[in-house]
């Protein structure tokens, strides 16, 4: 492209320095020669005067000799020859001294100039001044050199300015095709420096932002086969409850072992879709990746975004917990508040959360824990209490970090958490009066409905525990 725009630039310019040059160098060549002729024409005829108050040749001669080339003024006196070495054609002359025509032309070797002067007695004489043709073209050659020079340095420099910009843009392409080639090849944190004429600019910032973009979807991708991974081992767990009550029968075995290799599965699938992109992950797991799950879209009417009562939600998962921790000889205690406890999440959500945490104590405390749930309401928020006898969380801020628990995949913190923060609040990992751990899960009141706009609540079976 460089080598492009340099010949572009080369051709233009040498096109317009020529359609210059040429009529230039004609008009200077036709200057110089009426400059010449010109000079010749007020020779002859400054001597007239002189002519007409002596013919004396010794007079005649002197005052040609003031003159500015002598050497080439001759006079014709009409009794005598010429005074100096004359250079006219006779026919010429003879025109001017018969016709008293003045005469100034072309001869082969320069330009002849004739002035016929008449004297006392009608006689004619004729001043002739001859022009060299070296006088006709005197400075010419150097003025055409400095044009010419002039003109190969305007090309010169319009080619190398030509050549620096190509040069940028040539720089600005080549890296755009070198990050989208990188990008192409896995490596998520191409980037490039927008640079150049404005187009390539706009073009190097819509790749920054698509490159950017992907990530995040590819990040939130990630996170959502994780946490539907995750999901999935809710169902695991009830299958477990299942197959220990079945323990010596000839099913038994082989049920624990499918169940064993499918949750070795799901483990191995979390772990691989958690590995980190070349980019931290910036997705929103299963609470989506345009914006954050319980709250409207930019431009979407308040009140018009996913609702649920979270206290509905709760009973109708405790209740499917009750089942399976009679099961373990689990005492369990629920307390529900009779105030609204609307929020902006869909039931799925406050599901996945109340089953996050109840798993978790099913699957890290042993059977006969105890464990407690129940929902409160604040002035600014619908609190979410989750508490058990088990050994509790011995470091909560770590605990709070997505795939930093020890001993498991930490999605169900996360879970939680995220759900919390989604409506503007918050989640605390403290010690329980049970003796274990005491999570409260805060989420911020939704705004009133509109008028004739009941809350959404989901008859989704209930089923599935979770876990973290």
């Amino acid at each position: 492209m460089r080598r492009s725009l340099a010949g572009v630039a080369l051709a233009v310019t040498s096109m317009v320095a020529l359609s210059f040059l040429i009529p230039l160098a004609a008009l200077v060549m036709s200057l110089v020669k009426e400059q010449g002729v010109t000079a010749a024409e007020q020779r002859a005829a400054a001597l007239a005067p002189v002519l007409t108050l002596t013919t004396d040749p010794s007079a005649l001669r002197e005052s040609a000799a003031s003159l500015d080339a002598a050497e080439h003024l001759v006079v014709h006196l009409p009794d005598s020859g010429p005074l100096g070495s004359s250079k006219a054609p006779a026919a010429l002359l003879e025109r001017a001294q018969k016709g008293r025509e003045s005469i100034s032309r072309e001869i082969p070797g320069g330009w002849i100039c004739l002035q016929p002067v008449v004297l006392p007695g009608e006689r004619v004489a004729v001043i002739e001044n001859f022009v060299p043709e070296k006088e006709l073209t005197r400075g010419v050659m150097e003025s055409w050199a400095v044009m010419c020079f002039l003109a190969v340095g305007l090309i010169a420099g319009s080619v190398l300015v030509a050549d620096r910009l190509g040069a940028k843009v040539v720089r600005s392409s080549k890296r755009l095709a070198q990050a989208s080639r990188a990008l192409g090849q896995g490596d998520l944190d191409a980037r490039v420096d927008p640079m150049g004429p404005k187009e390539l600019r706009d073009a190097g910032v819509a790749f920054n932002a698509m490159a950017h973009r992907m990530t995040e979807l590819l990040a939130v991708e990630r996170e959502l086969v994780a946490d539907l991974s995750h999901r999935l081992r809710t169902p695991l767990t009830a299958l477990h409850l299942a197959s220990e009550r079945m323990a010596g029968t000839p099913e038994s075995a082989r049920v624990e072992a499918a169940v064993g290799e499918l949750e070795t599965e799901l483990q191995a699938i979390i772990a691989a879709a958690r590995t980190p992109l070349a980019v931290g992950p910036m997705g929103q797991g299963m609470l989506g990746a345009e914006a954050p799950a319980g709250r409207p879209a930019p431009g979407t009417p308040e009140g018009a975004g996913p609702r649920c009562e979270v206290g509905e939600v709760v009973r109708r998962r405790t209740a499917f917990w009750a089942v399976l921790a009679a099961q373990q000889d689990r005492s369990c205690s629920v307390g529900l508040t009779p105030e609204p406890t609307s929020v902006g999440l869909s039931d799925d959500d406050i599901a996945a959360v109340v089953d996050a945490l109840i798993g978790n104590i099913f699957r890290h405390t042993g059977p006969g824990t105890p464990f407690g749930v129940h929902v409160v309401r604040t002035a600014q928020s619908v609190e979410l209490v989750v508490e058990d006898g088990g050994p509790g969380i011995p470091e909560p801020e770590r605990a709070l970090s997505r795939g930093s628990s020890t001993g498991s995949t930490g999605l169900g913190l996360d879970i939680a958490q995220r759900a919390a923060s989604a409506t503007g609040g918050s989640m605390r990992i403290g010690r329980s009066p049970l003796g274990g751990a005491h999570i409260t899960v805060a989420f911020a009141l939704a705004a009133p409905a509109l008028p004739g706009r009941r809350s959404r609540i989901s008859r989704r079976r209930a089923s599935r525990p979770r876990n973290r």
